[in-house]
């Protein structure tokens, strides 16, 4: 039978793009290409008032946010994973290359324009080589409730930053969170009854939509139907309002990408490359976040390898074509999943569609209020903002509702990058936390039937009694360097009782892994239980463990009858080397190998 498996693509032209691109060319047909056109139109109207604001932000003339709006989003979404994240220009990466830009040259100026295209490649190279040489493993060290928190504040901030234009007010004079929030508070008197009056039409009417026909682009309705509106309501009044009471888009001059070699001195590459590294780790813990954020909504499987190399490889292109650095965009991404976008090429619509709507429809575009666009981010921000998973996570766990509430307020409070590392690391420490504890139950017998099975005596208050000389213990977890301790001390406890079993059989088949200092705290074990006179055994202990112990000679300390593959065979072989006197006197006797003892009343002197 000839033909080609799916999974193995033939050499046709096919092939070769699902081998280069992924396998969602396979997917592609003329119901996909309609729902990405429709949902890059939307990414299209949206990313212009952003881009300008974020390259002035950047401290670049406008244009280059359009550009950055362009090539790096056509060239991560085909090369990357995501099938729904759209990169470009972003509210940190515009921040941190202004901060970090901004003692070397001055803003806006030729000098600083060419720092911040050679910083973009060397961003795209490192981002590269960090997918290249496999390192995207390292994003799965952000857990989901780190995730969520990032992605809960960065609706906050989203719905923080549209705040003005939402109302009408002129723009914040500082970028920060806080001080637009201030910005909007202090001037809640002076907010414009137009602007309301557009973003409440908008509302309305994609909220209508979206009940009413679920299928439809609602986003783009919405804004659609608030611009006519408005557009009609200026016409009638024979004038154009005046810009404080309906601020719009304006007129945008055509972006179209020109290739340009970065022009910096040797001198400066040294001291560029660290600010370049920075940068990559800002950019990336964007990108792998949203990427996650917009996964965790869409079902999708997210290969962060080969978004790295895609997030690389558009930051190596955009900086020879007049972009700065960019990274994945929540506050378009989502809106591209919410308004029905198929593959990636709802991206490539959305960087076309953008050059093609600045070139032909400019005086259209310059209609569109920013209002409206403020109220489309608000239903994007309100979605993020998932209340019943919030509650979920407060009843489920409440160490992971701690992590998830800390990565919020880090989100809001300080930079996107350092919230995500934050977020980590209190998973991490949580995650460390829980597993230095690990659980060492006291093992019994439910009772004396033929079938009777070993049961956690603390959980079974009808179990036998514990034999004064073998303790049964069952050990759940790994023993690492920061367990060892509780480990330590749990075994100390039981060789310092009033009346201490001298011989310890643990039952180590959950015992998973061990390290060093877990390999040397059993050997420490093993001496202190000869030292009193008895011995340390293990029931079935995992290959990995036994592995270590080789290494570290552990193995030939213990001997090989000291390790058992089952219970019936442990305790028959263990019985054999425990105190005669103590087995006579003895009267819970709960081992078939107790039968062999004379019971105490029928010993004869």
């Amino acid at each position: 039978m000839s033909g080609h498996s799916p999974l193995h693509p033939g050499p046709g032209p096919s092939g070769l793009f699902e081998r280069l691109f992924g396998h969602w060319v396979r997917q592609v047909s003329a119901a996909t290409l309609r729902a990405d056109a429709t949902a890059g139109l939307l990414g299209a109207v949206l990313v212009l008032p952003q881009g300008i604001a974020f390259a002035t932000l950047a401290g670049l003339p406008p244009e280059y946010g359009l550009f950055t709006a362009v090539v790096p989003c056509i060239i991560a979404a085909l090369f990357g994973s995501s099938l729904h994240v759209m990169s470009g220009p972003t509210n940190a990466n515009s921040l941190a290359l202004f901060a970090m830009l901004s003692p070397l040259a001055l803003a806006f100026s030729p000098a600083y324009i060419q720092l911040a295209l050679a910083v973009t490649v060397m961003v795209g190279v490192m981002q590269w080589l960090i997918g290249t040489l496999r390192l995207g493993s390292l994003a799965n060290f952000i857990s989901p409730a780190a995730l969520f928190g990032f992605t809960s504040g960065a609706a906050l901030l989203i719905a923080v930053y549209a705040l003005p234009d939402l109302l009408g007010l002129a723009p914040a004079a500082e970028h920060g969170a806080a001080a637009v929030l201030t910005h909007v508070l202090s001037q809640l008197g002076h907010a414009q009854p137009a602007a309301l009056t557009v973003a409440a039409i908008t509302v309305t009417v994609a909220f209508a939509v979206r009940r009413f026909r679920p299928n439809w682009p609602f986003m783009l309705i919405g804004l659609v139907a608030s611009t006519a509106l408005a557009w009609l309501w200026m016409a009638s009044q024979g004038r154009l309002l005046p810009s404080a009471a309906l601020r719009t888009v304006g007129y945008i001059a055509t972006p179209w990408p020109r290739f340009e070699l970065p022009h910096i001195s040797w001198a400066s590459v040294s001291e560029l490359l660290g600010l370049a590294f920075a940068l990559t780790i800002v950019a990336l813990g964007q990108a792998i976040s949203i990427a996650k954020a917009v996964a965790a909504k869409s079902g999708q499987r997210i290969d962060a390898n080969r978004e790295f190399r895609g997030q690389g490889l558009s930051n190596i292109v955009g900086g020879l074509f007049s972009c700065y650095v960019s990274c994945g965009s929540m506050n378009r991404s989502m809106p591209n999943l919410q308004a029905g976008a198929r593959t990636p090429l709802a991206a490539v619509f959305s960087a076309l569609l953008l050059l093609a709507l600045v070139a032909v429809s400019a005086p259209l575009l310059a209609q569109i209020p920013m209002a409206a666009l403020a109220a489309l981010l608000m239903l994007v921000a309100v979605a993020l903002l998932d209340m019943a998973r919030w509650r979920h996570l407060f009843r489920l766990s409440r160490a992971e509702f701690g992590v998830a509430l800390a990565t919020l307020l880090a989100t809001v409070t300080i930079r996107l990058e350092m919230a995500i590392l934050l977020g980590t690391l209190l998973s991490l420490m949580s995650f460390l936390y829980r597993t230095s504890k690990p659980a060492m139950r006291t093992m019994g017998f439910d009772g004396w039937g033929p079938e009777r099975q070993f049961v956690v005596i603390a959980d079974d208050k009808n179990t036998l009694p514990e034999c004064p000389q073998l303790k049964l213990l069952r050990m759940e977890g790994e023993v690492y360097f920061g367990a060892t301790q509780h480990v330590a001390d749990t075994l100390h406890h039981l060789r310092h009782m009033p009346q201490p079993q001298k011989h310890l059989l643990v039952m180590g088949k959950s015992m998973n892994f061990i390290d060093l200092a877990g390999a040397e705290l059993w050997e420490a074990e093993l001496n202190a239980r000869r030292a009193m006179g008895g011995d340390l055994y293990f029931h079935r202990p995992r290959p990995e463990v036994i592995q270590m112990w080789q290494t570290t000679g552990f193995t030939r300390l213990l001997g090989p009858a000291h390790q058992f593959p089952d219970k019936r065979t442990a305790i028959a072989a263990i019985f054999q080397k425990l105190d005669p006197k103590i087995c006579k006197a003895c009267t819970a006797r709960i081992f078939w190998e107790c039968r062999t003892v004379p019971e105490p009343d029928k010993i004869t002197h």
